[in-house]
């Protein structure tokens, strides 16, 4: 993130020697005091030459008293070959409750798309995740239904439904799900293989939000921080497993990742005081302020994020088109350089009535292939002045390919559903 934040102890300059006074307890001192160093620790992107943050640590951040492998489960991937547009339905696979008790929102991901810039999971979850480390790229999770708790090294957050989770690459943090049969933790994550960013066309050449942007600074949720493991009443010197999700050997689309877990002797919660402009936030669906027009507006208007080959945009309740002749769904379109991945999280999307996708539908509109509304749908939206209708959306910009959990779930009937030849 682009603006320049610090919470709890740090020394008055960088760099310098900051300890923890005597007889003071872990938030004390101004960095002159006669008690143990503080560790320093840059988290930093591009070889030190962008956004970066500095965490002073109680303990040695390069301790390590244990490896060994993760498996992190099945990442191959298939070709969409016949080029088809599908429907996935990935709540169905998370149909039964001890599926749903025994997962977590880490090693419980069943990837429904991928290619080599960034993978699409799904995961419903009834248990703690590990801590966790994604040492690959960001990670930017949609809470679609459920509650959680989510514990990082820069402090916590409280997340709910319509959150974006945003955690930069290699931060440590773990999920704790507020356990309910009516309303699990459902989770839609991308993962980046790059940092995932606001849109450069939001901000200024210094990184401010400019004024057309559909959010701002205000809408977004800073870590509650610093946070230490006594705070939630565990002990400091635990010794912990931390899995890593990080660039290997390996075919396929999946790029190679492999797993490690790396056993730490203590509490990754150690982090006394940090500052800079990189750190995980939380921004909600609802503080997004649509872009509206006379006409139709075309999918950049609904862009929130942007990472390496790829969009995230989301669609929300809005106003729609009032020219008098206005046609409110999208025409038909052929997006050349792309495919389209839809996430229907609420309403009734217009655009698709008739067509069997419904609310946790998964659709795949492939580059090739043109698309756009279901017979009926236009004639159907003609006077409408509102749609009440909630979706994520992910453009990439090489073809994606299914992974199991997409191969599990496709309806295969989807690529018919605007007619027979």
């Amino acid at each position: 993130m682009a603006f320049y934040t610090a919470m709890g102890s740090i020394p008055p300059k960088r760099h310098t020697q900051h300890r923890r006074p005597k007889n003071a307890g872990p938030f004390g001192g101004t960095g002159t005091g006669t008690g143990e160093l503080y560790y320093e620790e840059l988290m930093g992107e591009e070889g030190f030459s962008s956004d970066s943050s500095l965490l002073y640590h109680r303990n040695i951040p390069s301790a390590v008293a244990g490896v060994r492998e993760w498996a992190i489960g099945d990442l191959s991937t298939t070709p969409n070959h016949p080029l088809m547009a599908r429907h996935l339905r990935p709540h169905q696979l998370f149909e039964s409750e001890s599926t749903v008790r025994g997962t977590d929102a880490v090693t419980g991901r069943r990837l429904l798309l991928g290619n080599a810039d960034v993978r699409l999971s799904y995961a419903v979850c009834g248990e703690n995740s590990p801590w966790y480390r994604n040492a690959i790229g960001d990670e930017c999770v949609y809470v679609e239904r459920g509650k959680a708790r989510v514990e990082t090294v820069f402090g916590s957050f409280e997340v709910g439904e319509g959150d974006y989770v945003m955690i930069p690459r290699a931060v440590t943090h773990r999920w704790l799900p507020k356990r309910s049969r009516k309303d699990p933790l459902r989770l839609i994550v991308v993962e980046a293989n790059s940092h995932i960013t606001p849109p450069k066309g939001y901000l200024s050449k210094y990184g401010q939000f400019l004024e057309h942007s559909p959010y701002c600074e205000r809408d977004l949720r800073l870590p509650l921080g610093p946070l230490l493991a006594e705070d939630i009443g565990e002990d400091p010197e635990q010794v912990t497993n931390v899995y890593i999700k990080h660039r290997g050997s390996g075919p396929g689309a999946s790029g190679g990742i492999v797993g490690t877990v790396h056993t730490v002797p203590f509490h990754p919660l150690d982090v006394v005081g940090w500052d800079g402009c990189l750190y995980p936030y939380v921004f909600n669906i609802a503080d997004f302020e649509p872009i509206t027009g006379r006409v139709h507006q075309p999918p950049p208007a609904h862009q929130v994020f942007e990472g390496w080959n790829f969009v995230i945009c989301n669609f929300v309740p809005r106003k729609v088109d009032y020219h008098p002749l206005a046609i409110a769904v999208p025409y038909y379109h052929s997006n050349v350089d792309s495919d389209e991945v839809m996430f229907y999280v609420d309403g009734d999307y217009e655009a698709r009535k008739g067509s069997g996708i419904e609310r946790g539908s998964v659709s795949l509109h492939p580059g090739g292939h043109a698309h756009g509304p279901q017979p009926g749908a236009m004639e159907a939206a003609l006077g409408k002045e509102r749609f009440e209708e909630t979706a994520v959306m992910v453009d990439t910009f090489k073809p994606l390919e299914l992974g199991e959990g997409g191969r599990a779930c496709d309806d295969g009937i989807y690529q018919w559903s605007w007619g027979r030849g």
